[in-house]
């Protein structure tokens, strides 16, 4: 599909160059770029122990249950601990941010059991839990943003070009043990623990991310200024733009109607109000960046519904009728059904 010579990507540049067009943007979806790239903050002495301790204590019934009545008599904020699941991108925040939280139940139940895990008591080990908590939160808040119908390229790059600068920041605060964006480091130093802050080994990871973010979201850079302008024309540099796009972008910006007009919140209503005969270039740049799509969300977002309607107890489910029944789960109109009802003429008594 991205090979550059014999697959998708290549041959597409090779029919626009062929026929003299702009080259298409390479967009890999970026939800999926984003959870890639938290795979590189693996951490496996954290997660092996927090995996093994929630798995003895869910794995028996009995002792599940015990422990769900421990918590409860402590009356403690959490009822249970949550299950680990690899390929659910947010789990592994959800998960640690739980274990941290119920850190000092876990090893009293554990200890009751006659179960001792020297990793609940290690300042060193509590360090990277506190730590890679406080990360993948601020990572499943990205994956969150990104998420959702409508996104435009531009504003998932916008959330891409800040959570960069929100790695920078995190980066030169680890360096001066300033956790003010660490809730978790910053709880578990007010303990006072007898193990330092481990600043290299956290700085390493902060930058190892920087790097891969860098990497996968390369194809979004090069083409920073296109989205810009596409985001802000009236703010964009005319010398940058493309020559095809230099005496548009000029009329465009001097046009005090279309100024007042303009709205960053309704970036497709805008363009498609301008005047074909007078922008049709920037037009043609804004269809450009629309299609564009940053993310397969509505794709998964139907197969997820189409599996919830092929469920197991539908068994006379036929193909017509998943069709019918896929496009009412997946519209955005909302019939007003009054109005609907009020329409319909019922039978007439004989």
């Amino acid at each position: 599909m991205v090979g550059s010579t014999r697959g998708l990507v290549g041959r597409l540049n090779g029919e626009f160059e062929e026929r003299g067009l702009a080259p298409p943007i390479q967009v890999h979806c970026l939800i999926h770029q984003q959870a890639l790239c938290c795979k590189v903050l693996k951490w496996a002495s954290v997660m092996k122990v927090v995996v093994q301790c929630v798995n003895y204590i869910r794995k028996n019934g009995l002792k599940h249950r015990q422990f769900q009545a421990f918590l409860s008599e402590l009356g403690s904020a959490y009822q249970d601990v949550l299950y680990y699941t690899e390929i659910r991108w947010l789990s592994r925040g959800k998960v640690l941010r739980r274990f941290y939280d119920l850190l000092p139940e876990i090893n009293t139940f554990l200890q009751s059991k006659g179960e001792t895990v020297q990793e609940l008591t290690d300042p060193g080990w509590k360090w990277d839990l506190a730590f890679l908590t406080d990360v993948t939160e601020v990572l499943n808040h990205l994956n969150l943003q990104l998420q959702g119908k409508g996104n435009l390229i531009s504003d998932m790059y916008s959330h891409i070009k800040a959570f960069e600068v929100k790695l920078q920041l995190l980066l030169r605060q680890v360096q001066k043990l300033d956790f003010t964006h660490f809730p978790a480091t910053q709880m578990y130093c007010a303990e006072k623990p007898a193990a330092p802050f481990p600043v290299a080994k956290c700085k390493d990871a902060l930058e190892m991310l920087q790097r891969e973010f860098s990497v996968r979201f390369r194809e979004l850079h090069v083409n920073n200024k296109d989205i810009r302008l596409f985001q802000n024309p009236f703010a964009a540099d005319i010398d940058d733009a493309r020559p095809s796009l230099q005496f548009e972008l000029a009329e465009l910006q001097n046009c005090d109607v279309l100024k007042d007009a303009f709205k960053p919140d309704s970036l497709l209503e805008f363009y498609a109000a301008l005047p074909e005969c007078t922008y049709p270039n920037i037009k043609q740049h804004a269809l450009r960046m629309c299609t564009a799509f940053g993310s397969t969300y509505t794709c998964e977002q139907t197969f997820s519904r189409m599996k919830q309607i092929k469920n197991p107890t539908r068994n006379r489910l036929s193909d017509e009728h998943l069709h019918q029944t896929l496009r009412l789960a997946t519209t955005r109109l909302h019939p007003d059904i009054g109005l609907l009802a009020s329409q319909k003429q019922a039978h007439s008594s004989h």
